[in-house]
């Protein structure tokens, strides 16, 4: 692979940083621009594992000049910044659709008045774009489920119904192509990002990939960020002797991918033409209920606390997606190599040693005023 000038941008963050390594061992020259936002980074401190051979900008993608300053002699752009939330979005409107859109937005508008010379741009986008994922019916076959506003409060009956005869439905894998009904404000910026990069890679001929991640887990992940991360939400509280609190009953599933899966997928993309000007999904394919993930940490961390399961429903939170792997795999030719079972025991060794500061309370709280938690004990 000849080496090529590669910006990128929140590259010190969890998945970014992943990226800066392998770009940099490849022989890449490497520049980041991050704001350490405290909210991910404490104090906002350089993080220890961020490469010494990439090139750092402190700034903010919303500061223009900053952002020019790190475009300037860039060919290739990873836009892995973002504010990442579901529940956060809600009430956080302002930040995320700033960050999100505005910083999006600026990224484009500085590569096209400039007239840069990029090669391609890689954008991150999400699995909750999708809203639900798909199910099956046994009357109606494949069903699009609407988004859950409220549940069955005395029966405690969480499951997504058929739209059309309101008979409950089993999940299915999700493909990249289905129908979108975002259901948080974090999610609709998601698709903002897909929307306006698409059309201004095509309308331009600027090619640009968008992979849309599912529940991407790993090392580095902050254990100090209530608001974002199942997995590590889950390990902060083990760590502080405090039992994993799920909502609903449990069931609920999610696709969950190690980093190590989605920086190899993000590599292959630089020289692959054959998802240019495409969105597709970027996950394990197999579907998870957060109640096993939490049995699963806890036993990998040898803590003597059980899950706590409160019943209570966030609204807007979906109950199933997992993805369709077939774009993934038979045409992008890519496939995912870190089993679930392995994925964790890497993540629970590398937690051990870090600090965790437990702040789940804080952000339930902020649910509850919010009018987003509906508590059904």
């Amino acid at each position: 692979m000849t080496s090529k000038s590669i910006l990128v941008t929140g590259g010190a963050g969890f998945i970014g940083s992943f990226l800066v390594d392998r770009l940099v061992s490849l022989g890449h020259k490497v520049r980041i621009i991050d704001n350490l936002d405290p909210q991910v980074h404490p104090n906002s401190i350089i993080p220890s594992y961020l490469n010494k051979d990439a090139e750092f900008i402190f700034g903010d993608i919303r500061d223009r000049d900053k952002l020019e300053k790190a475009l300037s002699g860039i060919h290739y752009i990873f836009h892995m910044a973002s504010a990442v939330g579901v529940g956060q979005s809600q009430y956080e409107i302002d930040k995320y659709v700033d960050v999100n859109c505005h910083g999006t937005a600026q990224l484009w508008d500085i590569i096209l008045k400039k007239k840069l010379n990029i090669g391609k741009v890689i954008v991150p986008s999400s699995m909750t774009c999708f809203g639900e994922g798909l199910s099956l019916c046994q009357n109606c076959g494949t069903v699009k489920p609407h988004i859950r506003q409220s549940i069955d409060n005395i029966n405690k009956v969480f499951s997504c119904l058929c739209p059309t005869c309101n008979m409950h439905v089993k999940p299915i894998a999700t493909p990249s192509d289905s129908p979108m009904y975002p259901s948080s404000i974090y999610a609709y910026t998601k698709k903002f990002q897909e929307d306006i990069s698409l059309n201004l890679s095509r309308t331009h001929s600027i090619p640009c990939t968008i992979f849309r991640y599912f529940n991407v887990y790993g090392p580095r992940q902050s254990l100090s960020n209530p608001y974002t991360g199942v997995s590590a939400i889950f390990i902060s509280r083990i760590k502080n002797n405090k039992p994993p609190i799920i909502f609903e009953d449990g069931l609920q599933t999610r696709d969950f991918i190690s980093v190590h899966d989605v920086t190899a997928a993000n590599i292959k993309a630089i020289e692959d033409d054959t998802i240019n000007f495409s969105a597709i999904n970027l996950g394990s394919g197999q579907p998870t209920s957060i109640k096993d993930l939490g049995t699963f940490l806890i036993n990998l961390l040898n803590a003597n606390c059980k899950i706590e399961i409160n019943l209570s429903f966030r609204k807007g939170d979906i109950r199933h997606c997992y993805a369709d792997r077939h774009e993934l795999s038979s045409r992008f030719g890519f496939s995912t190599k870190i089993s679930l079972e392995d994925g964790l025991t890497e993540l629970a060794t590398w937690a051990k040693h870090e600090e965790a500061i437990d702040k789940s309370e804080i952000a339930t709280s902020e649910l509850i005023n919010a009018g987003i938690i509906n508590n059904n004990k």
